[in-house]
């Protein structure tokens, strides 16, 4: 009964409207009382043959607003009617959406009948918490990848990203942390994905268990750069409710850089300079605007764990939204083409992969181990063409020499098959079996 008079309370007393003026490209002109128009205020423009679009205010030229579509222009022609439907984007998010597919604007693409209403108000662009009340991150968070959970220990509310080339496994990866994390509720943005991909997703990767706690997000590829920046402003307002009803979230979105991407488009459609690579200078005002929004909330709500995958253009890990994004998150994880060709999957580069919150997130009891571990590890990488051109002599370094009798276990300790899931202690004791011998062998200082 709430969200009905919520609901009832929003809609407008007077109808405001405008004209279509000019269109260029994708972008659309609107003349009329534009002092009622904000820069994020929802049109509705009446087409041809009774077509509707939805546009977004995206910036002002003179007397006119310029906005985006949501959807396509056909039968939008000059003086087509302009109608104010709201003065900024929100959601409504309930219970009732979990084991939904919904698009961008919160619609179910399912075929599951309507999404039930909840009774709060999620803006589209809500603030973070504020930062002296966010609680501070939870306790290890069981991610089910031995490599991750070992090397790369994470905690509940901390923030992470996933870079990798294309063709590197990063959405493999994604699909088996969504599958093997433990949380209550997971909320997963498919951000410009591949249209055949996501029933493959869904069916195969999240299953009907899987799909019973979560909500997921839905802008494929084909759609426009509107639908799929809002796709990942939907997924980040429907974690936050379920956060403030005292869930621990995980929110996943692949891919990050498609959401640049798309911010890119509607900024140069707005007359934005290019600058680095072509990034507007609103993708990085926008980047960490979405991504602070995600970790602990308030002391006493719930916390949204953040994985967002990042697709470095060329191989390039230091391109300018790698590099943006890197600096804003908790920790990267790193995959590497090399590896992959090996293949060794999931494709982690470990020795260049971080997470902030260790050394503290790790059992103390196992915590040498995993440094003896990376020691083994870069000592092998440091004479790694040596070993492999036969130009190393065994004998010569007793460091090099345990890494080299540890590196098939360490390799097939790292390689995990897409259905296999090993627990946080489980991967911590294995660990530990391998390593042990070489505890006492060489250099195990830091």
């Amino acid at each position: 009964m709430r969200a009905l008079v919520n609901e009832i309370a929003a809609i407008p007393e007077v109808e405001t409207y405008g004209r279509v003026t000019g269109v260029q490209g994708l972008l659309v002109e609107v003349a009329g009382p534009i002092h009622e128009m904000g820069v994020g205020a929802r049109l509705t423009i009446s087409g041809a043959g009774g077509a509707r679009v939805g546009c977004e205010v995206v910036g002002f030229r003179g007397d006119r607003a310029l906005c985006l579509p949501f959807a396509a222009l056909e039968g939008v022609r000059m003086g087509c009617k302009a109608v104010l439907s709201a003065t900024e984007g929100a959601a409504r998010p309930s219970r009732g959406w979990l084991g939904r597919v919904i698009n961008a604007m919160g619609e179910p693409i399912d075929g599951k009948g309507p999404l039930p209403a909840g009774p709060d108000i999620y803006p589209f662009r809500a603030s973070p918490p504020p930062a002296h009340q966010r609680a501070r991150v939870g306790a290890p968070l069981d991610i089910g990848v031995r490599a991750l959970n070992t090397f790369v220990t994470s905690c509940r509310g901390q923030r992470m990203g996933i870079f990798a080339g294309s063709g590197v496994g990063k959405s493999v990866l994604m699909s088996m942390l969504a599958r093997n994390t433990v949380s209550s509720v997971s909320v997963i943005g498919l951000i410009g994905e591949r249209g055949r991909e996501v029933q493959e997703f869904i069916e195969d990767d999240l299953g009907e268990e899987g799909l019973a706690r979560s909500v997921v997000v839905v802008a494929t590829s084909d759609e426009s750069a509107l639908m799929r920046r809002q796709a990942a402003l939907m997924a980040m307002s429907v974690a936050e409710f379920f956060r403030d009803e005292g869930e621990d979230v995980l929110c996943m979105m692949d891919s990050i850089t498609r959401f640049a991407m798309a911010q890119r488009e509607i900024g140069l459609s707005a007359g934005e300079p290019p600058t680095s690579k072509g990034y507007t200078p609103t993708v990085f005002t926008e980047l960490p605007r979405l991504l602070e929004r995600a970790g602990p909330g308030v002391e006493g709500s719930g916390t949204i764990t953040g994985l967002f995958t990042v697709l470095v253009e060329g191989d390039d890990h230091n391109e300018p939204v790698a590099d943006a994004v890197r600096g804003i998150l908790d920790g990267h994880i790193v995959m590497e083409r090399q590896i992959a060709e090996r293949g060794r999957y999931p494709a982690i580069n470990v020795l260049k992969s971080v997470s902030r919150t260790m050394p503290r997130s790790v059992d103390p009891d196992y915590l040498p181990y995993v440094k003896r571990a990376k020691q083994l590890m870069a000592a092998y990488a440091d004479m790694e063409e040596l070993i492999r051109l036969g130009a190393y002599r065994r004998g010569a370094n007793p460091e090099v020499d345990a890494a080299i009798a540890l590196h098939p276990d360490l390799e097939a300790f790292l390689s995990q098959a897409k259905g296999e899931s090993t627990s946080l202690l489980a991967g911590y004791q294995r660990l530990a079996e391998i390593v042990e011998p070489a505890m006492h062998t060489g250099s195990s200082g830091l």
